[in-house]
């Protein structure tokens, strides 16, 4: 079913004394993904800042360098679009690749274009390979067992066995604490499913973007109480391409999902980061809507 999405993230810095510098890096306009199509686009700095667009990289993600070089105690960035999704639930088949068919067509793949599985087949910044992890992910991820079967069981695993906590961890928790406390948020769960696909030697990238959210019944949405998600692509075989599977609801990518950006972990696609310079503290809230308008 294709759906209509408006999207806004409102972020604000409040600073305890007067900042004169900043310089951020915004990865807040979502990228070209399959099964959808960004219909417009805004984003707007307040104070009016310096941006400039950055050519592509390696990872599917578009960039902004923002700088400010003004006074203020008070930062605003927002990013408003509208997204069109047409995308179903992926099935699972007879005929997927196998985990170790998928393994070896990585192996022996010369594409080396953003999206080319073997960019995503290694330890990156943030997530190492741990033994520990792969491990215990092993009865899931047989290599004779089928990738899109293999990838939903792994997630459901995941949901059922972390506990979902907002204060158990921070955005540089590294996967093997998250994984030992069997705690987190959609960030930890969705780097302790790459760390385990890697080790067994398949692709696996970290995908930021926002999830539709549905109100208990009776119980009216609220604006501006949702947050970015994250979850995992799985290369699934030339035949099937990349998947994606959310371990913190234990479901695949499919319609309530919207792609912002792809890379190998968070530090590649990170909303915001960047520095100020400053004599004192800052506190930041944040706000995301993503609201259906047309079915």
């Amino acid at each position: 079913m294709r759906m209509l999405y408006d999207v806004s993230h409102r972020t604000s810095f409040h600073y305890a004394q007067p900042v004169r510098f900043q310089r951020c890096n915004l990865r807040l306009e979502p990228v070209r993904w399959s099964g959808q199509e960004l219909e417009g686009y805004e984003l707007t700095v307040t104070p009016r800042a310096a941006l400039t667009v950055m050519r592509p990289g390696g990872y599917p993600v578009n960039m902004v360098r923002m700088l400010l070089e003004q006074a203020t105690t008070e930062l605003v960035i927002e990013s408003r679009f509208r997204m069109a999704v047409d995308r179903d639930v992926p099935e699972i088949r007879t005929d997927d690749a196998s985990l170790g068919d998928v393994a070896a067509a990585v192996r022996a793949s010369g594409d080396l274009s953003s999206t080319g599985p073997a960019n995503y087949l290694f330890a990156s910044p943030l997530i190492a390979l741990e033994a520990e992890i792969a491990a215990w992910a092993a009865a899931e991820l047989d290599p004779r067992r089928g990738a899109v079967e293999a990838g939903l069981a792994l997630a459901t695993r995941i949901h059922d066995e972390f506990l979902y906590d907002g204060a158990a961890t921070v955005a540089d928790t590294r996967p093997i604490e998250a994984f030992r406390g069997r705690h987190g948020v959609c960030q930890d769960f969705a780097q302790v499913m790459i760390a385990a696909l890697r080790a067994h030697g398949l692709p696996a990238a970290y995908v930021s973007g926002y999830l539709r959210t549905i109100p208990p019944e009776g119980q009216p949405r609220l604006v501006g109480a949702d947050a970015t998600h994250a979850w995992v692509m799985l290369w699934c075989g030339p035949a099937r391409g990349w998947i994606g599977f959310d371990p913190t609801n234990a479901c695949l990518m499919a319609g309530d999902h919207i792609v912002t950006a792809v890379g190998r972990d968070y530090a590649d696609v990170s909303p915001i980061d960047g520095i100020f310079m400053g004599q004192d503290q800052q506190s930041v809230d944040v706000a995301v809507d993503v609201e259906p308008v047309e079915a």
